[in-house]
């Protein structure tokens, strides 16, 4: 489903309750299955993919064709469903016993599947396949609590940074040099509101999940049963970004900001930094062109290294009847090529290792695709996904409305986050 990296994700309360469902007729939990993917790769293959036929039929038939051409005596018929509703359809196919073998998942969508013994343990069923896969997009298929990689990492997305070089200079900053840890950030932040007597802020919206990753919290226990966003790292940035807020070097509506105001307010030059696409620059090249001359491009800032990553996968259906052609599929759609073919007909990347080395990817040709494109391709190599796989958007909106608080003053960072992470806890208990 390739879209906007910030694009909205969907909540994971449907599929909860057919895992619920699914236990009480005794699927098998997980590790209860049985991951060999051994055996000869024939058989018909359903392949569900999220939102692609419309836009890539050409491709997809491309890529099934070679397929059945590679592994005679499979045919792979391809399911395409529509973004609204896929995790009601995922959740009702679940409790039909109806999945099919290969199916297009978020981390988020995959994570209840793998909890009732539903996605294939990719790690023992397919482990020789590892290196060809960027570590942290690997990583991204691993679930809290369980045992195991869930899914093949499929294609990647990351947000790049855009900012304004003419309210930095105006504010005294270097243009060359814009904030890459969230020190530089803030201290940047203090003397652009301070600079220009709080007309104009550094940023539109208050610390997500995300920030919280990036600035080097420890967002949930070892086990994936417990959040921490509220230990000491997570206070301090939320006090951090408190002083922002009193000092107004976060924009005045920040606590209802969303990305499509936080945009606006970056294109009408009121906010000095933004996260943005290659779009959003056509965009500003045809609506605002006195700052589309002065938009620089640089990473989102942190304090680990790695920026964050937006991920697609493709899990295989543990209780497959033709489980080796389902992962040789998986893995045939994934791999190296096939993702590389796939990227240039869509703002996307590969999760593969080497593919982020191609020119496509690192070459500059002066369009304003591949400036974003290389920008994004850089972080990615070492990009991670911050947020937790069991994060619902119920959990994103206690989190926001904690953060709001705190900004307010109605409760302390520590009071605002032991609030927050308590419910989210609670939610997470009851599913």
């Amino acid at each position: 489903m390739p879209r906007d990296s910030r694009r909205t994700r969907i909540a994971q309360a449907v599929l909860a309750a057919s895992v619920l469902l699914l236990s009480a007729c005794g699927a098998p939990g997980p590790g209860g299955g049985d991951d060999s993917a051994e055996g000869a790769v024939k058989g018909q293959v359903t392949f569900q993919t999220w939102n692609l036929k419309a836009r890539f039929q050409k491709y997809f038939d491309g890529v099934i064709k070679d397929f059945e051409k590679k592994y005679p005596g499979t045919e792979v018929k391809w399911i395409d469903q529509p973004a609204e509703g896929y995790p009601q359809k995922l959740s009702a196919d679940a409790a039909a016993g109806t999945l099919p073998d290969v199916v297009n998942v978020s981390p988020d969508l995959a994570y209840p599947l793998a909890k009732a013994g539903l996605a294939l343990d990719i790690g023992k069923a397919a482990g020789k396949y590892r290196t060809e896969y960027l570590d942290g997009a690997w990583q991204s298929q691993e679930m809290p609590g369980l045992p195991g990689v869930y899914a093949f990492p499929w294609y990647l997305n990351t947000g790049p940074m855009f900012y304004n070089k003419a309210l930095f200079r105006r504010a005294g900053l270097d243009p060359a040099k814009p904030p890459t840890t969230y020190d530089g950030l803030f201290a940047d932040a203090l003397t652009m509101a301070r600079n220009s007597d709080r007309k104009i802020a550094m940023l539109a919206g208050t610390p997500s999940i995300e920030d919280f990753g990036r600035y080097g919290v420890r967002l949930m226990d070892a086990r994936g049963t417990a959040f921490t966003f509220n230990e000491p790292k997570g206070v301090e940035l939320l006090t951090r970004y408190k002083e922002l807020y009193a000092a107004g070097a976060l924009d005045s509506q920040a606590l209802t900001s969303v990305a499509e105001s936080a945009g606006r307010k970056f294109a009408q030059q009121s906010v000095a930094m933004n996260p943005g696409s290659a779009l959003d620059l056509e965009n500003f090249k045809r609506d605002a062109p006195g700052l589309y001359e002065n938009v620089g491009i640089t990473d989102a800032v942190n304090n680990t290294g790695k920026a964050n990553m937006y991920v697609q996968g493709l899990m295989v259906n543990a209780q497959s009847k033709v489980k080796p052609a389902a992962v040789a599929l998986a893995h045939f759609v994934t791999d190296r090529q096939n993702q590389m073919a796939f990227a240039r007909q869509v703002t996307v990347f590969p999760s593969t290792k080497g593919a982020l080395d191609d020119p496509y990817f690192t070459k500059e040709d002066g369009t304003d695709a591949t400036r974003v494109r290389v920008a994004a391709a850089k972080s990615l190599k070492t990009a991670v996904n911050y947020t937790p796989v069991v994060l619902s958007d119920q959990m994103k909106t206690v989190l926001r409305n904690a953060v709001a608080r705190a900004l307010q003053g109605r409760q302390s960072p520590q009071a605002a986050l032991d609030s927050a992470a308590a419910q989210c806890d609670r939610l997470l208990k009851t599913g």
